[in-house]
């Protein structure tokens, strides 16, 4: 899924992205904790389970073409008045062919992709994409481990709330859970702009009561929404 149809979809313009920044320095402001906010088209490229799910169907078409096959080529010699051997498999071949071909295709549709990636597959992605933008923007490095990270999978339609672990002794996971629930809810709504507030607004508070604002509160992490344009293969 390209980027510009992810973000037409979750109507989130310029100025969306400005109010997020916004809010993010508005949160932090009350906490010496940091908040990342990343969101992506997809966690990885499913190409393997779109077409072993294209496979499966050309084998399913074959299959039910089978049986007709004597009726197939009797058409076919009454129409050409010739009898080739080659004539059928070819046709048979030419139609497994299509199938894949036109289901490969179709797989490429969010919806349909979301039916035959299997949800286990889907899950690991997002929470290993998720871990990795957490190592890679450097959200493990901050002063008191106080770092979150807040990420949208798109394709996926999941969200992620992760947590260092400065964070992690202090407040449950059970919170996070509420928050990231109620940002896929806002997302699935099409209020990405205000679940993403919002999530915002929540994870600072809960950061503001536990890891309060220093006279020096250095802000350690970019505060804009971070859009991720490479997938991991799978």
């Amino acid at each position: 899924m390209k980027i510009k149809t992810m973000l037409k979809k979750l109507q989130l313009s310029q100025k969306d992205f400005e109010e997020i920044s916004e809010a993010v320095r508005k949160a932090e402001a009350k906490t010496t904790g940091e908040i990342e906010t990343a969101i992506t088209a997809e966690s990885a490229h499913y190409a393997f389970w779109e077409l072993l799910a294209s496979v499966c169907i050309s084998v399913l078409v074959f299959a039910v073409l089978l049986p007709f096959a004597g009726k197939i080529n009797s058409v076919y010699e009454r129409i050409t008045w010739t009898q080739r051997i080659w004539a059928l498999p070819a046709l048979y071949g030419f139609i497994c062919f299509a199938s894949v071909a036109a289901s490969f295709y179709l797989f490429n549709i969010p919806a349909l992709d979301r039916i035959v990636i299997p949800r286990i597959v889907r899950n690991a992605s997002v929470t290993r994409r998720a871990m990795r933008h957490f190592t890679e923007s450097g959200i493990y490095e901050t002063a008191e481990h106080s770092g979150v990270l807040i990420f949208v999978s798109y394709l996926e339609h999941q969200v992620r709330i992760v947590a260092d672990r400065g964070i992690s002794v202090k407040i449950s996971p059970d919170l996070w859970k509420i928050i990231s629930d109620g940002l896929a809810a806002d997302i699935k709504s099409g209020n990405a702009k205000t679940g993403f507030i919002n999530a915002i607004e929540k994870c600072g508070d809960l950061l503001a009561q536990n890891f309060p604002a220093h006279e020096k509160n250095p802000d350690e992490l970019p505060d804009g929404l971070t859009v991720l344009e490479d997938a991991e293969w799978y």
